[in-house]
């Protein structure tokens, strides 16, 4: 006789409470196998395929696209012990965080969604006394709205955007957020204009056309919404203090282009960087190190997992290069590409984003040279990176032009004094100037 499991949404990684069901990948009725993808949601660190434990007939699901549901709520019903599943199906997986499922799961079936699945955004009120603004008419788009996150959806839906007439600036046409508040502000352009050329009566003062007088809100929830818990706590907890110092990296740009002249995996800049920061820990570990307030105790690790800072489409993310200190060069260039690529096509898994010691911020790739970083907590320290640039600068007593990098070091004033700071940080500069130095100390 079939027997009805309820498989609730699990706990996806550390920190996380909620999730946002992006693409379910069964419909009641469906078979699915003991750890089969079933819905694809979207947390605030990653996009996750959430496989279920159960094996059996899909009886009910819970929750439309867009959906945002608490971890511990009902995802989905499963009947199983029914002639229709496999043998041995009904023992389920027994995984503790299913969202990360076996290695055995058995490839996925993605539903195609119709082009009358698809919401349609309702038109956006008109302010009191608005004047009437004419909408062309426009072909609908064919086909389903190349748009992935809930949140976008729901900030179409909520300002009137109709998703089908907008061009995504994304991937193959993907429609992002900035392209969703693109449209809205020309939406309160358009009503500016007219209001300003039509001739009407008189009016009380009032907010302006189309939006607020506090101009437009953006929830602070998924990604973001995390992202400002944490620097809120870093900054409310660490007590921070940053001491830079600008180097010639003149020799360290040589040493990179001599390495990759002479075969091999490519070396990038970020990777030599890395090096010298795993052999400077090595030589400064209070600054791989985090607080145990509760104890009052500095708790130093043994093993560096790396984080390093990554802006993507959904906002900056830090992906965690695990064990760097027993990594070489190739080894971590290899490391961060893979993590990068992943980043961006939103495919990082909660443990990818979690577990950092140390961070390694490469600002310099925005163009700008300095910047004193919010450290990432619970972690100890940041190395700010900015751009390398050529500037004016003495070397062996005369005037000439340097590639010249500025390197600041953000820590925890509880784990060290200022003496070890500027040890580790003038170390890596030594390192960046004089490559040789690096060889000799390790």
């Amino acid at each position: 006789m079939a027997q009805v499991l309820e498989f609730k949404l699990p706990d996806l990684g550390e920190g996380l409470t909620e999730a946002s069901i992006v693409t379910w990948l069964v419909q009641v009725g469906d078979v699915v196998a003991v750890d089969q993808p079933v819905v694809e949601v979207e947390t605030a660190k990653a996009m996750v395929e959430v496989p279920c434990p159960y094996g059996g007939v899909v009886t009910a699901r819970f929750g439309e696209e867009g959906t945002e549901l608490p971890v511990g709520s009902p995802l989905l019903t499963v009947a199983v012990g029914t002639p229709a599943e496999g043998e041995g199906d009904d023992e389920g997986s027994g995984n503790v965080l299913v969202g990360y499922g076996t290695a055995a799961a058995p490839a996925r079936r993605r539903r195609v969604r119709r082009q009358d699945d698809l919401p349609v955004a309702a038109p956006a009120a008109p302010a009191r006394n608005a004047p009437s603004v004419p909408v062309p008419e426009a072909l609908p788009r064919s086909g389903p709205v190349p748009v992935i996150s809930p949140l976008v959806r729901k900030l179409a839906r909520e300002h009137g955007v109709d998703l089908r007439e907008l061009p995504g600036s994304g991937p193959e046409g993907l429609i992002m957020r900035a392209d969703v508040e693109s449209a809205m502000r020309e939406t309160v352009q358009v009503r500016a204009h007219v209001a300003e050329t039509e001739v009407v009566a008189p009016a009380p003062a009032q907010a302006p056309v189309g939006g607020t007088a506090d101009g437009i809100r953006v929830p602070l929830r998924g990604l973001r919404g995390a992202v400002a818990d944490k620097l809120t706590r870093s900054r409310s907890e660490i007590p921070d203090a940053t001491c830079w110092v600008d180097a010639d990296a003149t020799e360290f740009m040589h040493a990179r282009v001599a390495m990759n002249a002479a075969g091999g995996e490519k070396v990038s800049v970020l990777a030599l960087l890395a090096r010298i920061c795993t052999a400077a820990l090595a030589r400064y570990p209070e600054l791989n190190s985090r607080v145990d307030t509760a104890a009052r105790e500095v708790v130093q690790l043994d093993a560096v997992h790396l984080g390093f800072a990554a802006q993507t489409e959904r906002g900056l993310v830090v992906p965690v290069v695990k064990d760097a200190h027993v990594r070489d060069a190739e080894s971590l260039s290899a490391e961060f590409a893979r993590l990068t690529d992943a980043a961006r096509a939103g495919r990082l898994t909660p443990g990818e984003l979690t577990g950092g010691t140390f961070t390694l911020n490469n600002y310099g790739v925005f163009g700008v040279d300095g910047s004193t970083p919010i450290i990432n907590h619970p972690e100890a320290a940041m190395l700010g990176v900015g751009r390398i640039i050529p500037k004016p600068w003495v070397h062996q007593g005369e005037l000439a032009v340097r590639q010249v990098v500025q390197l600041s070091l953000t820590f925890d004033h509880r784990v060290c004094d200022g003496g070890t700071a500027g040890g580790f940080l003038r170390y890596v500069a030594d390192c960046v100037e004089q490559p040789a130095v690096l060889l000799r100390t390790l």
